[in-house]
């Protein structure tokens, strides 16, 4: 998820924050000069593919594995964020005419590949804002294009491109959905804690084939697999007292996927708004509550790059699914590390799965996201 409440009020330290906190004082402005979601989101498609450009925080993001025609196998993720500095009603105090360099948002992105086969990770990050064409998003030929430099995803009804290059790795993939998006929540509305506006739009494809190139020291790998995207807006911040959060996109040979988001909090329970999707075969979606979730680290790894320590080895076990699993995590230094854009550190990395499901087995793999271990979100400045 890095998700929309990791850009904004999460990230204490760093200098983001404190420009999108003066921008907002500057202004004086405060969380509800932007727009809320608080009920129905009314996700329409291929619209809502785009940015919400009145909502404080947005992000599209991309993970998925991927195996060369070598059986080399590795893990990706690209990750696109906006972040609106002022609220729209700033816009009043604007001269006329605006000047190019003017922009009230904020675009970052993070890349990163899992070599599993080399048991190392490569990653990188920029941030911009979307002035001259260096960063933003916009819609043409049918497509809706979110880019920052030269990384980019273009999403069209029946393909997602996505593009990156940096010193270590160079990406291109296609990616075909394999089922239409899932509204994650109520139909999209998504809570992320106790009161209404807690909460963002959320949508994924949680079932996309992956064909492309990876390029790694100087060669060209033809690669083939299984992506997952998530699309979420928002403008709430977390609600107090949640210190991290663990997220979970799995998808099983069986041809079903599941999510899930953990909110942990200090005493180390979890929130009421902790929650899931299960995704069948075909059909409608299944919610799953928090008590229809047990989550039990089996295993952990301690960084030696920040110090925090990770679970990397969970068991899952989702009774209204009968479904009991063993997820592990195929390298266990995965942890991003961003100073230059969004000043988080987090684990985000490549794992397996495999258990049973309705009296079968199944095995899969997926994707993990760990945040607020190397700093609770409520640690003080």
């Amino acid at each position: 998820m890095l998700k929309i409440e990791a850009i904004m009020p999460t990230l204490k330290s760093s200098l983001l924050i404190m420009i999108l906190l003066a921008a907002a004082a500057s202004a004086g402005s405060h969380v509800d000069d932007y727009a809320q979601v608080t009920g129905p989101c009314n996700l329409s498609f291929p619209a809502d593919h785009g940015p919400h450009a009145d909502y404080r925080t947005e992000w599209w993001y991309y993970t998925g594995n991927l195996t060369g025609a070598d059986q080399r196998r590795y893990g990706f993720q690209l990750t696109f964020f906006r972040t609106r500095l002022k609220p729209p009603s700033a816009r009043r105090d604007w001269p006329e005419p605006a000047s190019p360099w003017r922009s009230d948002q904020i675009y970052l992105a993070h890349a990163a590949v899992s070599d599993l086969s080399g048991r190392r990770h490569l990653q990188d990050e920029r941030m911009t804002r979307p002035v001259l064409d260096l960063a933003g998003a916009e819609h043409a030929q049918g497509a809706w294009k979110i880019h920052l430099g030269t990384w980019q995803t273009r999403i069209a009804p029946d393909l997602h491109q996505l593009q990156a290059d940096t010193k270590d790795f160079t990406l291109f993939l296609d990616l075909v959905p394999g089922k239409p998006p899932v509204l994650h929540g109520a139909a999209g509305y998504s809570r992320k804690g106790q009161t209404a506006e807690r909460a963002s739009c959320y949508y994924s494809f949680t079932r996309l084939q992956a064909a492309g190139e990876l390029t790694l020291d100087g060669t060209r790998h033809k690669v083939t697999g299984t992506a997952w995207m998530d699309h979420e807006f928002s403008t709430a911040p977390l609600q107090p007292g949640i210190t991290g959060w663990d997220w979970f996109s799995l998808q099983l040979s069986d041809q079903t996927e599941i999510m899930i988001f953990l909110l942990r909090q200090p005493d180390g329970s979890l929130n009421p708004a902790t929650s899931g999707t299960y995704v069948p075969p075909t059909g409608d979606p299944q919610h799953l509550r928090e008590k229809d979730l047990q989550v039990t680290p089996t295993d952990f790894w301690t960084s030696p790059h920040s110090g925090a320590r990770y679970p990397i080895g969970w068991r899952i076990v989702i009774d209204a699914l009968h479904c009991d699993l063993t997820v592990t995590a195929n390298l266990p230094d995965q942890e991003m590390r961003t100073p230059r854009s969004t000043d988080v550190v987090y684990w985000e990395g490549s794992v397996r799965a495999q258990g049973s499901k309705e009296g079968q087995k199944v095995e899969g793999l997926g994707y993990v996201e760990l945040t607020g271990y190397a700093r609770p979100f409520e640690a003080p400045m």
